[in-house]
């Protein structure tokens, strides 16, 4: 089977599809002032964007892990998380306490979806 992968660098590829499932991270990209609602907007608009580069959309998303660096923010995140996701479609997801890379960054989230049928 081949694996693809979507923008590869010598640390990381941003995207790496294999046997028809996606593998993917995204960090805020934008204004690392913005509070935690606004980081996850960020992360979510990256992620739909992740998500056409593989032909598939956020109704596709499998699992997903948030790395969030306040346990405090988890009921603004869910806020817009649950803003986010069609009904009944949100997938299973772990959310950890983690310092992260960047010390601007308040939320990352490693998604694993199922891709479109050019990537099976």
């Amino acid at each position: 089977m081949t694996i693809h992968r979507i923008n590869p660098c010598q640390r990381w590829s941003d995207i790496t599809v294999y046997n028809g499932t996606g593998y993917f991270v995204e960090v805020p990209e934008g204004d690392l002032s913005a509070d935690i609602k606004g980081q996850v907007a960020q992360v979510f608009e990256q992620a739909q964007a992740s998500l056409a580069l593989i032909d598939s959309d956020k109704s596709r998303i499998l699992s997903a892990t948030i790395y969030i660096t306040d346990f405090a923010n988890v009921d603004a995140l869910n806020e817009v998380w649950d803003a986010w996701f069609p009904e009944n479609s949100a997938p299973s997801r772990a959310c950890i306490k983690a310092e992260l890379a960047d010390p601007n960054y308040l939320v990352e989230i490693a998604f694993t979806v199922a891709a479109g049928p050019k990537f099976q």
